[in-house]
């Protein structure tokens, strides 16, 4: 399980970031994708989709951040990226 604090930005790649709810993720199957005691691995990417959203990220700096996008439900897309809290 990873948690990060988030931001999100809307107006365009040069507006303001705001920040945003925090982002608890946990993937597993027969190998984790992201491990209950580990964040994931650079590279790794990551897209959910749902009546209330959804959104495509890709994490960096050994999971330490991530970048990409969001749209939640009755709003625009937005900018959205994460770093890990401690």
């Amino acid at each position: 399980m990873a948690t990060y604090k988030t931001q999100i930005q809307w107006g365009g790649p040069n507006a303001d970031w705001h920040d945003d709810a925090d982002l608890i993720i946990t993937i597993r199957n027969r190998e984790a994708v992201v491990p209950a005691d580990q964040m994931p691995e650079t590279g790794t990417q990551v897209s959910w989709a749902s009546p209330r959203g959804n959104a495509q990220v890709t994490f960096y700096d050994n999971g330490a951040r991530f970048s990409g996008s969001a749209q939640f439900k009755g709003e625009g897309p937005v900018g959205y990226r994460g770093q890990a809290k401690a």
